[in-house]
């Protein structure tokens, strides 16, 4: 498992630009994965990170599963870049868990359902009673997206 921040973030290396140039990251991370240890690549983003994640995984072959937890849908979100359009979201062929609380204000439940409705093989859940931290709900959330991450990659594994 490889944990790491964006560039310009808590004093990692280089500047942050709002998420142009994050993607990049995301790709030196799973290089750096894929170095390390064979099998599946399995990427998880929270809020920007599901973002530049979802971003990242469009143009990554490598990334066999993908997590997006409270991924900034509303426009009431910090300011994020623009996700592709409906199409090019087609276009991801591999299984993306997208996890968000029904009281997340930058989730809203109903946006993420549309996002779905773009995405090939989409696995929705909704926390009842979470927020966009999962405040006290860390560990649920956790386990939501092991198993997810469990089921879909088990058979890539052999």
């Amino acid at each position: 498992m490889i944990a790491f921040n964006f560039r310009g973030v808590m004093g990692s290396e280089g500047s942050h630009t709002g998420g142009q140039d994050e993607p990049a990251d995301v790709r030196a991370a799973v290089s750096r994965a894929r170095e390390e240890t064979d099998g599946p690549t399995f990427v998880c983003g929270w809020s920007f990170g599901a973002n530049v994640a979802l971003r990242a995984a469009l143009d990554d072959q490598r990334i066999d599963a993908l997590a997006l937890v409270g991924i900034p849908l509303s426009e009431a979100s910090p300011e994020v870049p623009p996700l592709p359009g409906p199409d090019r979201l087609a276009t991801f062929r591999r299984p993306v868990l997208l996890l968000a609380g029904d009281a997340d204000p930058f989730c809203p439940p109903h946006e993420l359902l549309v996002l779905a409705g773009a995405l090939a093989y989409p696995t929705v859940r909704i926390v009842e009673g979470a927020n966009h931290f999962f405040s006290r709900r860390e560990r649920e959330a956790a386990e939501i997206v092991a198993t997810f991450a469990d089921a879909n990659l088990a058979e890539r594994s052999v």
